[in-house]
């Protein structure tokens, strides 16, 4: 095994938008990486030091135990995995598609569930280590036509909580990360044009979304505090954002 100064971070979803930003906050903070995401060309890309990228798709759990299991032989224990793959399709309820529907709770919370089953029984056996789940104000709070994605993230924030509960006796902790509106291709996943197009729009009337470096930026901080002190919820939005 190869040593390094700090300890690995694994990031979800580092191809594009808060993935990416995170990574790259984390790469400048001299940290090691396993970057996962289903396109791979992206986080090659990025150019970044000491970081493995690997094309894993989050449902598929033994591919993703795989690669982590591969960047801790190298790099040691993985002391911190952020769970950042998630999608967003919005339509009104009626006008929703079940496929849709489907994808979202399957990565946005079985994605999640995965990674923290992967990483949860060595932090806990360590007495270290840190989840950082990221949620969403939709996971707050309620929106037209976010039934389903509200749903979702409801349900990350929830499962992040409990299992907080469940082993904060182990000096594990579980951050979940609260973005409002970001400026990210996630909302323009969906295919009905009304609901993505007043997601802009409405962006556009508050003065734009977040850049994704502001939430990376939430990400590394929220990290870097003493392993004593958890931040265990952190809700980020634009000032100008209304609800």
């Amino acid at each position: 095994m190869t040593t390094t100064d700090l300890p690995l971070i694994v990031i979800t979803g580092a191809s594009s938008g808060i993935g990416a930003a995170t990574a790259r906050a984390f790469s400048a903070a001299g940290y090691p990486l396993l970057l996962l995401a289903r396109r791979l060309e992206p986080m090659l890309e990025l150019g970044l030091p000491k970081a493995m990228c690997c094309a894993v798709d989050v449902l598929q759990a033994d591919e993703f135990e795989k690669a982590l299991r591969g960047a801790e032989a190298t790099y040691g224990p993985a002391d911190c995995l952020i769970n950042n793959a998630g999608v967003m399709m919005n339509a009104p309820f009626l006008e929703g598609e079940p496929a849709q529907w489907d994808q979202m709770i399957d990565i946005n919370i079985k994605g999640v569930l995965n990674g923290v089953r992967l990483v949860l029984q060595g932090m806990a056996t360590r007495q270290c280590g840190t989840i950082v789940n990221i949620g969403s104000i939709a996971g707050v709070k309620t929106f037209g036509a976010h039934a389903v994605y509200c749903g979702t993230k409801f349900a990350v924030h929830a499962i992040s909580e409990t299992i907080r509960e469940e082993v904060s006796s182990k000096n594990v902790r579980l951050i979940t990360i609260a973005p409002g509106m970001v400026e990210t291709d996630l909302v323009n996943h969906t295919s009905h044009d009304a609901a993505r197009d007043g997601w802009w729009k409405y962006a556009e009337q508050i003065g734009g979304a977040l850049k994704p470096e502001s939430i990376a930026d939430a990400i590394l901080w929220s990290y870097r505090m003493p392993q004593s002190v958890c931040v265990r919820e952190m809700i980020i939005c634009p000032t100008r954002q209304e609800p």
